[in-house]
Formats: C-alpha cells, structure tokens, sequence
C-alpha cells in the first residue's frame, strides 16, 4: 500500500517509515498537518495513514476530521501518539480515526493494525465495484452496452433542460434496422442479437463525446446530440447510417449486408418536452422507410 506518515519528530518519522518500506510499503513522511490534509485529498493520494497527534498547522484530530468531512474516497487512519489515556482514545475516534497506537509501538502490532487496515480498504473496494456493476446493469442494455431505454430518456430530459438554459438547439436521432425481422427469420435469434451488437459498435464510434446513444427498444437505437443544430444532426445521422451499410455484418455462420433508416428532430423551442422531439424523429422516420429505407429524412420543430 501507498502510506502516509505524519509525524513533526523526525527522528521518530524516519524510523517509521524504515519500519514500514521493510513492509514492503510505498511511504510518504511528512512533518505537517496542513501538509497531509493536501496529499490525502488529491487524486492519487494514499488510502491508509499514521498520524501524529500534535504537528504544526493542524494536528492529528484536525486532519482526521478535515479528511472525513471533503475526501471523495475512505482514507484508513491509525493515530499513533505518545498519549495513553482513555480520554485520548475516545477524542481520536470521535474525530473519526479507525485505530489508535501509543507511542512507543510494538512493531508486529503496528504491522498486524496496518494489515487490518488494507483488509478494511479491499473490502470497500469491492462494495464500490458491485455498485458501480449494479449501477452499470441498471442502465444499460445487455445485449449491445449501450444505455437503455430508461436511461436514455432521463439523458434527453437532462439534456433538454440544459440546452433551455444555455440557449441551444436540441436534435435526436431515431434509428432502426432495414428487414431486421428477416435476419431473425433466416439466421435465427442469436444471429439477430449479433447483428444488433454490430450494428451498436458500429454507431457508437460516430457519435461525439458529449452526445448519448442508446438501444431504445427491439431494433431501434436512439442519439441525443446537445447544442446541435438540423444541419449537423443530419451529418451524423449520415455516418451512422454509412457506418452500418458499408460493410456486411456477421450473422451467426453468414455474412449479410444490413442498412438502417434514420429520423432526426431537431429543436431550438424552450417548451417542448422530451416526449415530442421523439415522436417528431418517429415521423421522421417513418417517412425514411417509405422513401425506399436506408436514408435520413429530417423535422425540425422551430420558433425561427
């Protein structure tokens, strides 16, 4: 582990920190509080650290607290200090320290506390992780990666909102896959479902960072484009669509060549909720697969 020594003595610093690189520790010592408060709170500062009680410009306790009340992620913090009372003990952990040493420490003990200190920091790794899994399952589509319908739509809201306060336009685009129905037909399911895992690849690498695709149901893909006008939202409802016809798709042991067809529908009103943009790209694309398919017919909802 990465950890921090905060100890004004140097002499006393200096044998901690031998003690703990024959750990096999990475250290970092220093001799002032304010000091620690800064390498604890930055992005890649250490998860575990030994405090001292008194240092200059803030001591133990005040680092303690400071680190609990603005670190993004849980620092394990073992203040080590020559007092001994009970009261001593019970301030450290009212200002929220997870273990307490007296000075002078026995070192297996002190090494004993420091692993249990990483068993603690592994563990919420591992809650973190199966949050952050649960969160990623409850908001995207399994099959493609994409965000799902839900989560799409709460992003057009968000965006939608956005671009009100700033004063921008507002464009989605509605896309679906050509006779998808007869590649389910002629290949089966799993060919279907490798179809649309392709099909979402392939989109996903033309659309910019700033905007959102998701899988909005059955073979329809919904992008929602921030701060962007008719003219560039047709740009990329292009490349995707280039993007898909180019090149033919594996479907199970086949190759087969697929198209898409594609609405978009842009909006500059500040009125307009999330439920009509969608419906005017559906329009929109509606009128794609009747024009012949593999194309982009565009509606623009504008006050200008």
């Amino acid at each position: 582990m990465k950890i921090l020594i905060a100890d004004d003595d140097p002499v006393s610093r200096r044998l901690l920190e031998a003690t703990l690189v024959r750990f096999g520790h990475e250290v970092i010592a220093v001799g002032d509080g304010r000091e620690a408060v800064d390498l604890l709170l930055g992005a890649d500062g250490p998860r575990l650290a030994i405090l001292d009680w008194m240092m200059p410009n803030a001591d133990g306790l005040t680092v303690c607290r400071t680190v609990r009340q603005r670190s993004v992620t849980y620092v394990y913090i073992i203040m080590l200090t020559s007092r001994d009372r009970r009261e001593d003990l019970v301030a450290a952990l009212d200002a929220e320290a997870d273990d307490f040493l007296t000075k002078p420490y026995d070192v297996v003990e002190l090494g004993a506390r420091i692993r249990s200190g990483g068993r603690v920091l592994k563990l919420q790794e591992q809650l973190i992780a199966a949050h952050e899994a649960l969160h990623h399952e409850a908001t995207h589509d399994r099959l493609t990666g994409l965000l799902n319908r839900g989560r799409i739509l709460d992003q057009l809201g968000r965006e939608l909102s956005r671009c009100r306060r700033e004063h921008h336009p507002l464009s989605v685009v509605l896309a679906d896959v050509d006779h998808f129905k007869a590649v389910n037909d002629s290949h089966g399911h799993l060919a279907g479902d490798d179809v649309l895992r392709q099909v979402a690849d392939r989109m996903r690498i033309q659309v910019a960072d700033r905007d959102r695709l998701g899988r909005y149901g059955g073979e329809e893909f919904l992008a929602v484009l921030p701060a962007c006008e008719a003219a560039r939202a047709r740009e990329t409802a292009e490349r995707l669509r280039a993007a898909v016809a180019d090149a033919p798709m594996q479907a199970g042991r086949v190759m087969t060549s697929l198209t898409v067809s594609l609405g978009v529908a842009t909006s500059d009103r500040s009125d307009d909720p999330p439920g009509v943009l969608v419906r005017a790209s559906d329009e929109a694309l509606y009128r794609a697969k009747n024009a012949g398919r593999n194309r982009v017919e565009v509606t623009s909802l504008s006050t200008r």
